[in-house]
């Protein structure tokens, strides 16, 4: 398979300005959901915006949450809500920064009856099949918390 997926950025400032602005937009073709992108407030950016490092958290749990609820449908395993936390932690090595590990924590609701270690079961077996864990190659924690609704 052999599928793109387009985004393109756009950014407009001076550089020569010492508080020159690090907020952009990431947009889809066609102007379509629009994303404030800038850097950490630590190197100048903007907080209310998000930046490189929750998007790439972000990517990573929105990712393994589908590859998760793809499972858990051909398993027939009833999930009702899927909701948490997903952090992503910075490490600097010899003056090079990088994300070093990937949390993610959800809040797993199934319905009443439903085998909690075979949820478990399946939320770790997401991470074998999930296209952004199998592009990032640090560590991924993965800390699920399975309820009953």
């Amino acid at each position: 398979m052999s599928d793109s997926f387009p985004a393109t950025i756009a950014w407009t400032g001076n550089t020569l300005d010492p508080a020159y602005s690090r907020v952009a937009a990431v947009t889809k073709p066609g102007g379509r959901a629009t994303i404030p992108v800038s850097s950490i407030p630590l190197y100048g950016g903007e907080g209310a915006c998000w930046n490189p490092e929750e998007l790439l958290a972000g990517a990573m749990a929105n990712c393994h949450m589908l590859t998760f609820l793809a499972l858990a449908h051909k398993a027939r395993l009833e999930v009702t809500a899927y909701e948490g936390v997903a952090e992503a932690s910075l490490e600097t090595v010899d003056r090079v920064s990088r994300v070093a590990a990937i949390a993610l924590k959800p809040t797993i609701r199934v319905a009443r009856g439903t085998d909690a270690a075979k949820v478990e079961e399946l939320f770790h077996k997401a991470h074998k099949y999930c296209i952004i864990a199998n592009s990032y190659s640090g560590t991924v924690l993965l800390e699920p918390s399975v309820v009953e609704a």
